[in-house]
């Protein structure tokens, strides 16, 4: 029975991440190649090799996600609470407070930025 349910195992990230830097190596090296072309070329491999910090979408969609549980929890426990004459669980309360808490974190200025 396979276990694996990832499709890209640490040895094939760890060779992606040496063929990103073999690349920029041979970029940086190669002669042939006029300098304006090897800083775009540069630039594109970095992106490439560090997409957490160059692709806008996924921190939107990690907000978004948060957002929505936050907003989903409110309501839930605004309906749990006037469906039922119950308290509000408190697995719903700690899933709210921990997207809460992730949203500030994410939202938060980096102290490394001032």
């Amino acid at each position: 029975m396979n276990t694996n349910f990832y499709p890209l195992d640490r040895e094939k990230i760890h060779n992606i991440k040496d063929t990103l830097k073999e690349l920029i190596q041979q970029v940086t090296n190669d002669a042939s190649l006029p300098p304006d072309q090897k800083v775009k070329l540069l630039g594109n491999l970095q992106k490439l090799s560090a997409p957490l910090q160059s692709d806008r979408w996924i921190f939107r969609l990690v907000v978004a996600f948060l957002g929505m549980a936050v907003l989903l929890t409110i309501i839930g426990g605004f309906y749990l609470s006037i469906k039922t004459a119950a308290t509000i669980p408190e697995g719903l309360i700690a899933l709210g407070s921990a997207a809460v808490g992730a949203l500030a974190g994410l939202l938060a200025p980096s102290p490394m930025t001032r």
